[in-house]
């Protein structure tokens, strides 16, 4: 927010305007815009003490941005997103809007998002969500012909949204009493045990489920974490791997998250992110596998819509 404008600054600009046509009247704060949207990015170090830092154990920071919207109010609480290999990402927030846009690299780094569309998730009748309880969508997993899934929290289940496009239906989720801003926070496609595979993960317990599209959701594993943490996003890699994205904040430590890469031999990989480095309230994350091996690994925060906080997209290199 920028500072208040002195007297002087105003004084003068008064006399200016005698003389200058009056400018057309501007809405008190930004209004929702159609489906397509600009965007504004800055890029963000990964540590403003250390500008010099280029990595957190074996994770490269690949550039970061921070992300904001003048033209809709709607483009805040990014909670989950996906990004394919060509550098196109799919994201959804916590008032149940769609957003899509393509990545900007400058040398291979993170350093934009343009070609931004943002369109509310449909309901089960095809019209729009009607409330938070119904559009709190946190968990975001696509599958291998398109489809995607996309877990709410509050009212928690599980809808598939069909890639041909058309109303959603509701799929397997798992059955258990969620807190109500604890629940269904991680989603992912499992395509190592079929095309309709996917896992489900609980923020306040860290347990997780084995799903299928039209068979129960059965227990899988606890996640491993301490009880400050929550488990906010998860993904699923080769070789029966997992990445888990673990967020605790507190009002003296601020925002902390922990990235853990688990395989069956134990973790195999751990990014943790506190100040002075460029953290946030992140909960989304995605794996993409890189043309000459290993993975680029984003991570997205949600603002909750809180003019404290921010929308950062941040990426990262990392090689098992």
């Amino acid at each position: 927010m920028s500072p208040l404008p002195r007297l002087g600054a105003l004084i003068a600009l008064a006399g200016l305007a005698a003389c200058a046509p009056s400018p057309a009247s501007l809405p008190a704060a930004p209004v929702a815009a159609g489906s397509s949207i600009s965007v504004q990015t800055v890029s963000v170090p990964l540590n403003p003490e250390a500008p010099g830092q280029t990595a957190i154990g074996g994770f490269t920071y690949a550039g970061g941005i921070q992300l904001s919207s003048s033209e809709t109010s709607r483009f805040h609480g990014l909670s989950d997103l996906a990004v394919d290999a060509d550098g196109r990402l799919t994201a959804i927030s916590d008032e149940g809007d769609l957003i899509e846009g393509q990545l900007v690299f400058e040398a291979g780094r993170l350093a934009g998002l343009e070609d931004v569309t943002l369109q509310p998730l449909s309901g089960l009748d095809g019209g729009t969500l009607p409330n938070k309880e119904m559009s709190d969508a946190e968990g975001l997993a696509i599958l291998a012909g398109g489809d995607r899934l996309v877990s709410f929290e509050r009212q928690a289940r599980i809808w598939l949204y069909p890639a041909a496009g058309g109303p959603p239906r509701a799929v397997s989720a798992p059955e258990a009493d969620f807190p109500l801003n604890g629940g269904l926070e991680a989603l992912a496609a499992d395509p190592e045990r079929g095309p309709d595979a996917y896992v489900a993960g609980g923020e306040e317990s860290g347990q997780t489920w084995l799903c299928r599209l039209a068979t129960p959701c059965v227990a899988g594993p606890t996640v491993d974490k301490a009880p400050e943490f929550g488990l906010v996003a998860m993904r699923r890699l080769p070789g029966d791997q997992s990445a888990y994205l673990l967020r605790a904040w507190d009002p003296l430590r601020g925002n902390r998250i922990v990235l853990s890469v688990t395989g069956a031999s134990g973790e195999l990989a751990r990014l943790e992110m506190a100040r002075p480095l460029t953290v946030d309230n992140f909960e989304g994350l995605d794996f993409v596998p890189r043309p000459e091996g290993g993975y680029r690994v984003y991570i997205l925060s949600d603002d909750n819509f809180s003019a404290n906080q921010r929308t950062l997209l941040m990426a990262f290199d990392w090689t098992p």
